[in-house]
């Protein structure tokens, strides 16, 4: 069954310690400690820009909101960080029983396309708790900057917010499980841990070339379906656009564009998946 798959691929990943803190606690970690030394340095010197300048001390002294923090954690839960550092946890869940020869042990217990699927939802738990453990280091990134720059808490979100925060949050969280199924993939074709790990990088770091100078040298535009169906990044940041805009107008996307961006993301999921469970399906596991 899928629930016994689900339930053993996550005994199994929750026991190698190491891959949990590096696939989904040490980005937050990092950002945490970055942050706390970031407001650190910049009270620094704009207590010294301050006396230069003769501002009076109370400037800058509004409340911190933290409903902010909760959009932006939401809003950034698919950083470049995330990402990569997730691509560890999903080499080992999708490479660990070539790399450790047990396919042969487990895939007479259940069927092969509940084993890959149960892989994957493991994958998107473990995309949940790195974006969880992300969204509380934003939240003491703000708690940080009340304490150094002692400045008062405020808790400011509406229905608006709210709304924004869940579209952000799935979004994000589709563009994870998106990025991981490279990984799946190369994992299925090449039997290699390594190649898993690193593809999947190799391709993301191709495709933010391509969908910044690349563009122009090629002659495309962000709108133009060649450059949204082959750079699932410039989907993503196309909806994220329109959910989160910056600025007047930067939230209005041309005729088309969204639904270019939400072909792209289905895309890049869906192939890869249907790509690998069918390879699956005609491997020879008696040596794996």
């Amino acid at each position: 069954m899928l629930a016994d798959s689900v339930f053993s691929e996550a005994y199994r990943f929750t026991r190698n310690r190491m891959t949990v803190f590096w696939s989904v606690l040490f980005v937050p970690l990092l950002f945490i400690v970055g942050g706390v030394a970031y407001h650190i340095i910049t009270k620094g010197k704009a207590a010294e820009m301050a006396s230069k300048l003769n501002l009076p001390a109370t400037m800058g002294h509004e409340p911190v909101n933290l409903g902010e923090a909760l959009t932006m954690g939401a809003g950034m839960g698919a950083n470049g960080a995330i990402l990569v550092f997730m691509l560890i946890g999903a080499a080992t869940l999708y490479a660990g029983d070539y790399r450790w020869e047990t396919w042969r042990l487990i895939s007479a217990r259940n069927s092969r396309t509940n084993l890959v699927l149960g892989k994957v939802a493991v994958l998107k738990l473990l995309a949940l708790a790195a974006m969880l453990a992300f969204l509380i280091a934003c939240i003491v990134f703000s708690l940080a900057q009340a304490v150094v720059f002692e400045r008062p808490l405020g808790f400011t979100f509406d229905g608006g917010d709210a709304g924004r925060f869940v579209l952000l949050w799935l979004l994000s969280w589709v563009r994870i499980v998106q990025y991981a199924m490279l990984a799946l993939l190369t994992a299925t074709v090449t039997r290699s841990l390594l190649a898993a790990l690193f593809v999947p990088f190799v391709v993301g770091f191709a495709q933010s070339l391509l969908g910044g100078p690349g563009l122009a040298l090629l002659g495309w535009s962000p709108q133009d379906w060649v450059a949204q169906l082959l750079l699932p990044g410039l989907a993503f940041e196309t909806i994220k656009a329109a959910i989160e805009p910056q600025g007047p107008g930067a939230g209005v996307a041309p005729d088309g564009l969204l639904l270019k961006a939400f072909i792209s993301l289905a895309l890049w999921t869906l192939a890869p998946l249907i790509g690998a469970i069918a390879w699956f399906q005609r491997q020879d596991l008696s040596k794996e």
